[in-house]
């Protein structure tokens, strides 16, 4: 789409540089595309790095967890912009949503006058 089947070769050889400046992240899915992309990004642009894809920030971030060995720290400062990376396991940030998300479904099937299954179920046992 972007007439450019001529830079192919150009993005094979960069695919392992951006998989190095990412820490020899595995390339299984979704890190697989994030470094094939980036690739593309790299070449496309003329300038390694000039856009970096978010899902590329998030690697650099530890958004994606620990890398096999170290990301290119000054790119990593650069996506930081002052802020830390994530040190601990990604998802214990995540706020608990789901007693909200139960709660509201509950609300919105009282309303609607809707017998839950798991209501039901109670109500028989």
């Amino acid at each position: 789409q972007q007439n450019a089947a001529d830079k192919l070769d150009q993005v094979l050889a960069e695919i392992p540089r951006v998989r190095k400046d990412l820490g020899f992240i595995p390339l299984v899915t979704p890190t697989s595309q994030i470094v094939g992309t980036q690739a593309v990004l790299n070449v496309l642009t003329g300038e390694r790095y000039k856009t970096i894809a978010k899902e590329t920030a998030g690697i650099l971030k530890g958004e994606y967890g620990h890398t096999p060995v170290p990301v290119n720290a000054a790119l990593q400062a650069r996506v930081l912009d002052g802020g830390a990376p994530v040190t601990c396991r990604p998802a214990d940030l995540l706020k608990p949503e789901l007693a909200e998300l139960e709660a509201d479904v509950r609300r919105q099937a009282q309303e609607k006058g809707i017998t839950l299954a798991g209501n039901a179920i109670d109500d028989v046992l």
